[in-house]
């Protein structure tokens, strides 16, 4: 499923036009990228947590070369499902 797809399913369901629900998804989207960059956890109950993960500088290869290399820190958003959600995909 792509965004127009989810936007249009968003829609059916809510009974919002399909342009309230593209700005319902936006004002989503926009808020947790938001809170992910200020490193805030976003939880919802029953659906899941977003959060950030941080990844700490490690030495890597070049798999061409073989050459060692610096690979720096870096923070990563990360989602992990609650039980309902995963619950409803294994039902």
């Amino acid at each position: 499923m792509n965004k127009t797809e989810l936007i249009a399913a968003m829609a059916e369901q809510s009974g919002l036009s399909k342009k309230d629900a593209e700005k319902a998804l936006k004002a989503f989207t926009d808020v947790v990228a938001e809170q992910l960059k200020k490193e805030d956890k976003i939880q919802l109950v029953g659906f899941g947590t977003f959060e950030v993960s941080k990844r700490a500088a490690r030495e890597g290869r070049n798999p061409q070369s073989g050459e060692v290399m610096n690979i720096p820190a870096s923070k990563a958003p990360k989602f992990k499902a609650g039980k309902a959600l995963k619950d409803m995909v294994n039902a």
